[in-house]
């Protein structure tokens, strides 16, 4: 296997696990925080999906898709390119409504499908091209989307786990 295929193989479970986390969920349970200071299922989703696009767009020099289609709008946002969710405060964290649980999906599947065609482009030397200079050491572009797809693997778990609470009333 080489490094496309493993990163592709990687990626590409990620659709089918945030499909799972918010399939049939109202927009209202979208929206519910199991605690006060927890994130809902749907602001993790989006926050997963921004990252991977912020990161993503950044790392391969692309404009968002966040900011270049009706995105922002299903989720009753700003297109704002740096809003990933990062140190969101919980009126933040409230703030993010989808529409409905396929505005996450859409949004996460098109994300995956540009994150795929640049994965297919890579060869072993483009994964050490520096990416971000403002760490010590440097990132490069394979820590990067490691980086990513661990964040986004750890946040559809969390959602996963909400959802359940959810469905156990």
């Amino acid at each position: 296997m080489d490094v496309n295929d493993l990163l592709t193989e990687t990626y590409d479970r990620l659709p089918a696990l945030v499909r799972a986390a918010v399939d049939g969920l109202t927009p209202e349970q979208l929206r519910h925080a199991p605690g006060p200071d927890a994130n809902p299922v749907g602001w993790l989703v989006w926050h997963l999906t921004r990252l991977q696009d912020h990161h993503v767009s950044d790392a391969f020099g692309v404009e968002q898709l966040w900011v270049t289609g009706d995105w922002a709008e299903r989720f009753g946002l700003s297109p704002d390119p740096d809003d990933t969710g990062y140190a969101h405060t919980p009126e933040q964290v409230a703030a993010v409504r989808p529409e409905s649980a396929e505005a996450l999906v859409d949004y996460h599947e098109a994300v995956a499908a540009r994150t795929r065609t640049f994965l297919a482009g890579l060869g072993p030397p483009d994964l050490d091209r520096v990416v971000d200079e403002s760490w010590d050491p440097p990132v490069t572009l394979g820590v990067r989307l490691v980086s990513v797809v661990e964040d986004d693997l750890q946040h559809v778990g969390q959602a996963a786990y909400v959802r359940g609470l959810i469905e156990r009333g």
